[in-house]
């Protein structure tokens, strides 16, 4: 899952390269419409951090699932080691598709901030929480 987070974050990990070939300067203001640019950077923006929330918070899901199982399962065998084993790495699991939903906020809101500071002269939608 982090490698697959991690192509999908491209665009955020890209957004001031992204900034500065799709928004126009000066002199190619009257060829590309600066505001349908940002508007359509925007909602990409958008669509990926909406998808990578929904995809870490599913995996929150089913691995939830799959701790409180092993749980249940550890109850009837106490002295059952390769199961407290299995736990203890679905419990780990866990933890980390956690910590990626606070990573991803943090992205989010990078993001977020570039986008806004650099587009403050022309129209984008503002951000919506």
């Amino acid at each position: 899952i982090q490698e697959l987070l991690r192509v999908m974050r491209t665009i955020d990990d890209r957004i001031v390269h992204e900034l500065n070939t799709t928004i126009p300067t000066a002199s190619f203001v009257g060829k590309v419409d600066p505001g349908q640019t940002c508007k359509e950077l925007y909602e990409s923006l958008m669509d990926a951090h909406t998808s990578r929330e929904r995809i870490i918070k599913n995996c929150i899901s089913q691995t939830s699932a799959v701790v409180k199982t092993l749980k249940e399962e550890r109850e009837k065998a106490h002295e059952d080691a390769a199961l407290l084993k299995q736990l203890r790495k679905e419990q780990t699991k866990l933890k980390l598709m956690q910590s990626e939903l606070n990573v991803e906020e943090v992205v989010n809101d990078r993001s977020w901030k570039v986008l806004s500071h650099l587009t403050v002269v022309m129209f984008c939608p503002n951000r919506q929480s």
